[in-house]
């Protein structure tokens, strides 16, 4: 029997496919893969997808030995929502610079919330450094400025499609952790041989050096931009 902690469970969900895998996080591949294609719609299919569920839930279950509690989200959706703050913000403790950044992309998750209340965040990532004058492609450690401006994009998923989500995996007792842009997660990697699983495993574990992970509170899973700051949700 294999100890669940060993494993975690990635539903994707697109308006042609549904595919759910059970990811072997020691060994970085799928203890089990199903995928299911289908006559693209314009919206998810959500009895297709309780019925998807229904025929795999169960045999991951069985095959890890224990309940699936807690399951990752890929959407690849048409509606996902990309917005692009820019946030300027002036340093006057350079030793404290840290908190700066924090305060900055805090700040611009604030106006997100206030101007798109109805949008899941999914992924904020910084698109755009400019550090007293000087443009980068991320933020060096221990870097001490005067002016940090920043381009922060945001990747969101409206309340509806999350709401419904909710309410199918519930029949099943399945808290979802997260979600994720399937397109996203997808495109960021070239090689296109790699399984979505790991991909999406290695997105949620920081790979990307200008993605801000969001976590929540209860958590004990630390990811790279921990070193700047902790964003909780």
């Amino acid at each position: 029997m294999n100890e669940i902690s060993e494993f975690e469970t990635y539903l994707s969900i697109s308006q042609s496919k549904f595919g759910i895998y059970l990811y072997d996080t020691k060994n970085r591949n799928n203890f089990y893969d199903k995928e299911v294609t289908f006559e693209k719609t314009n919206f998810i299919n959500y009895s297709h997808l309780k019925q998807f569920l229904d025929d795999n839930v169960f045999r991951i279950e069985k095959l890890a030995g224990k309940f699936i509690e807690n399951i990752y989200i890929l959407i690849d959706d048409e509606n996902i929502l990309n917005t692009q703050i820019g946030i300027k913000q002036k340093n006057y403790q350079p030793s404290k610079s840290k908190v700066y950044l924090q305060s900055s992309i805090t700040n611009a998750k604030d106006l997100f919330k206030e101007n798109y209340p109805d949008e899941k965040i999914m992924h904020i990532i910084i698109n755009k450094y400019l550090i007293d004058g000087k443009n980068y492609f991320y933020l060096k450690d221990n870097l001490q400025y005067e002016q940090l401006n920043l381009v922060i994009q945001f990747k969101s998923i409206s309340n509806e499609i999350t709401y419904n989500l909710n309410k199918i995996l519930q029949n099943y007792q399945i808290n979802i952790i997260k979600f994720l842009d399937g397109n996203y997660v997808k495109n960021f990697f070239k090689d296109k041989d790699i399984k979505v699983s790991k991909m999406a495993f290695e997105i949620l574990n920081g790979c990307n050096v200008n993605e801000v992970l969001v976590l929540q509170k209860n958590t004990k899973k630390l990811g790279f931009f921990e070193k700047f700051f902790q964003l909780f949700s």
